[in-house]
């Protein structure tokens, strides 16, 4: 066993579930890094029109990348689960055949996703001063869609086994680099848009391969080529995981999509000031991803080693853990964010003005909802844990309605500034299934934990 694996069936669930979420979240704060920088060094360097450009092509990628992460997060869940039983031929069999389905999605997300990106452009209504940045910097990220897959299968299966190490050394590797390439390609190069689109890729493939370096040399995975062919049951199995993983984050991009053809309507300067604030929705969401990877793992471990007192132990520390980090980054946010958000946006006083005042606007009002994402994030992942991702996919259902109902209804209420309180609607319809579901399938679990 790697010394950087952790079994996650004894010992208190809060250190063990910190102790995962920790180097987790440090490694989503790197990530997040490099994604602020992006922005910054494209808003600064080539303007608000490159800024809305990247904004009106954000979730576009966050479809294709929720697709990718979906997949392969599903899959793991059942690598955790062995992994706890302590069953290490059918976790190679379960990698192998990961790796296999892996490389055949990738294959046909690439096709799709770059067959579709000029229609969904047009069908988002995107203005015609940044359509051709847009485009181009779609087709050089959905071009690294293999890069993609390969680094979040690598990074979801070492966190399936208690790693979190390797996942933010990769990631903190990976940060530095994008930075210093966004730096060449962007503002020294002149490359434009599309030079940061490369930068992300380059610094993909980079933590891919030191994640992959790793696992190669941990006993338990050495897979052969007998574990590439997978059963037919076990591709159903891995699939039954993963596709409905891939559906919930698939329907909440299309919600994200359906807001931002709105926002693309209201001009260039609040298309800027939207993605400004977008651009921290990934620092408010680093903690709360950070627990729900750890909870995925935990849970898992202890449902395959048949521990449940243990996870309803698990899920306690968790919530009050996660409350209590979500109340400190919003008192951080709403002291700091007007700060932050101007930092990227460059434009004439007038229009720096009007976006720092739209993208604050914005920041404040995820800010103060900030405890209903945590727990979104915790009873989501808990639930897929426990080997659930239907009614996890059924939640994200939920926020496609509320999110876009709350879209196309509030701006006629409260002005153009009523979309940023869909996105609270989408949060609080998501957790409203995912909680009653949560507590449903911890009671049906019923039996008690042997293990303290």
């Amino acid at each position: 066993m790697s010394e950087n694996t952790q079994v996650m069936t004894s010992g208190k669930p809060w250190k063990l579930i910190l102790g995962l979420a920790l180097p987790l979240m440090f490694g989503n704060i790197f990530q997040q890094l490099y994604t602020v920088v992006d922005t910054l060094i494209v808003g600064r360097v080539l303007g608000v029109h490159a800024l809305a450009a990247l904004g009106a092509s954000d979730w576009l990628n966050w479809m294709i990348l929720g697709l990718v992460t979906g997949i392969t997060q599903g899959f793991c869940i059942l690598a955790a689960q062995k992994f706890g039983a302590g069953k290490t031929e059918e976790l190679k069999e379960t990698v192998g055949a990961s790796v296999t389905l892996s490389v055949i999605s990738a294959v046909i997300i690439e096709v799709a996703s770059q067959a579709l990106i000029i229609p969904l452009l047009h069908l988002l209504d995107t203005p015609e001063d940044i359509l051709p940045m847009a485009l181009f910097y779609l087709r050089i990220l959905f071009a690294g869609i293999p890069v993609v897959m390969a680094y979040n299968l690598l990074a979801s299966l070492l966190r399936a086994l208690g790693d979190g190490r390797t996942p933010l050394y990769a990631m903190v590797a990976a940060s530095v680099l994008n930075i210093l390439l966004d730096i060449l390609f962007v503002a020294g190069l002149d490359l434009g848009v599309g030079g940061a689109a490369v930068a992300t890729l380059i610094a993909q493939a980079v933590a891919a391969l030191y994640c992959l370096h790793v696992i190669l040399r941990m006993e338990m995975l050495h897979i052969r080529p007998k574990h590439l062919r997978p059963c037919r049951k076990l591709v159903w199995q891995l699939f039954s995981l993963g596709t409905p993983m891939a559906a919930q984050n698939t329907v909440i991009a299309v919600g994200g999509l359906v807001i931002q053809s709105i926002v693309n309507g209201y001009g260039v300067v609040f298309i800027a000031g939207y993605t400004a604030a977008n651009k921290l929705y990934g620092i408010l969401e680093i903690a709360a991803t950070s627990y729900g990877y750890a909870m995925v793992t935990y849970v898992g471990q202890n449902l395959g080693a048949g521990l449940k007192e243990r996870i309803r132990m698990g899920v306690r520390h968790a919530v009050g853990i996660a409350l209590a980090t979500s109340v400190v980054i919003a008192v951080t946010m709403l002291l700091t964010g007007r700060v932050l958000v101007g930092s990227f946006i460059k434009g004439t006083p007038q229009e720096t003005a009007a976006a720092t005042d739209i993208a604050y606007h914005y920041l404040a009002v995820m800010s103060v909802f900030l405890p209903i994402l945590y727990l979104l994030h915790l009873y989501r992942s808990s639930l897929q844990g426990m080997g659930d991702t239907v009614l996890p996919m059924v939640s994200g259902i939920a926020e496609f309605v509320m999110r876009t109902g709350g879209a196309l209804t509030l701006p006629r209420l409260l002005g153009r500034e009523g979309i940023f309180y869909a996105e609270v609607l989408a949060w609080v319809g998501a957790d409203l299934i995912l909680i009653t579901a949560y507590y449903i399938r911890v009671h049906r679990l019923g039996g008690h934990s042997q293990k303290p």
